[in-house]
């Protein structure tokens, strides 16, 4: 039964750009490939069908559900390490590895926004943690909780780019303790009266996520290592949600890019990808995807 349960939460995760990776990842027979934000295996699955070689495969996923699924679904021959992709990323050049293939999904995966007791669904109501790694203290609750008003008002514009920062924050502090997204959204719908396609407390929780999981910090810190992993001719994909993270991405391929004769890489995506109209009926989550991908230069070689 308990099997049973991480089967079908997994089955409800349609990995993003399934197509896109492929064709920009393009795996090989042979090719080892590293994916920092593993999941339930949906990316993965498919680039190991092509290039059929699980023990040269390294899966990370700081998720310790995700690893469980991942468990099952790739019992032998694959490198399953629970970490943040930051701390995965310096331990893999530790120990001197090269990958032909990497790939980054950084958004959250379906199972953890549909599922209850994790507090990333706007429209459940639950508790206010959004952890992506469950043995870590600080959750959303303690931020709404204890930052000031005005360290609020700051994670809310800087991580959240929420225009009504100001008034969002006035209200938490006016009604703590807050212990429930409901509280929370029904704050956040307050402050922007009147019903719009996206829910009003998008935005504020996408601060929280981001606050809670230090994912701008550790996405920064790890992109220059994630270059140093890449093999010669390897390639890496990088998909992100919001447009935050699409600029320290963007940013940190263009530096490495160029027409320099010390360029490290070429650009395969001059602009981001983002889903097909036909990828949005089933999967309406993909709608903010952007996918950036580039190889390396093959010093000796041509790329």
């Amino acid at each position: 039964m308990h099997q049973n349960k991480h089967q079908n939460k997994h089955k409800q995760h349609v990995p993003v750009l399934l197509n896109e990776v492929l064709r920009y990842l393009d795996p090989r027979k042979g090719e080892s490939y590293l994916d920092l934000t593993a999941g339930y295996g949906g990316h993965a699955s498919a680039v190991l069908a092509r290039t059929g070689s699980l023990t040269t495969a390294t899966l990370v996923d700081r998720d310790s559900e995700a690893i469980k699924v991942l468990r099952e679904k790739f019992p032998d021959g694959v490198d399953l390490r629970q970490q943040d992709f930051l701390t995965a990323s310096r331990e893999l050049l530790s120990e001197g590895r090269q990958f032909e293939l990497i790939l980054a999904d950084l958004g959250v995966s379906s199972p953890h926004l549909n599922e209850g007791t994790r507090g990333f669904a706007i429209r459940q109501d639950t508790p206010l943690d959004m952890r992506m790694d469950q043995s870590q203290a600080l959750t959303a609750e303690t931020i709404v909780n204890t930052y000031s008003q005005a360290q609020l008002v700051d994670l809310l514009r800087r991580y959240g780019e929420e225009p009504k920062a100001g008034q969002i924050a006035a209200l938490i502090v006016a009604n703590r303790p807050l212990r429930r997204t409901g509280e929370l959204a029904a704050l956040a719908v307050k402050a922007w009266p009147g019903h719009r396609r996206v829910h009003p407390a998008t935005r504020t929780f996408q601060a929280l996520r981001i606050a809670v999981n230090d994912e701008l910090a550790q996405l920064e810190q790890s992109l220059p290592l994630w270059l140093r992993l890449l093999a010669p001719n390897g390639r890496i994909a990088v998909i992100s949600f919001h447009s935050l993270e699409d600029r320290l991405v963007k940013q940190a391929l263009q530096a490495a890019s160029g027409e320099r004769y010390d360029a490290e890489l070429r650009l395969l995506t001059r602009r981001p990808v983002t889903p097909e109209p036909a990828e949005l009926v089933f999967n309406p989550r993909a709608r903010s995807a952007k996918l950036r991908a580039a190889v390396k230069i093959n010093k000796k070689g041509n790329s």
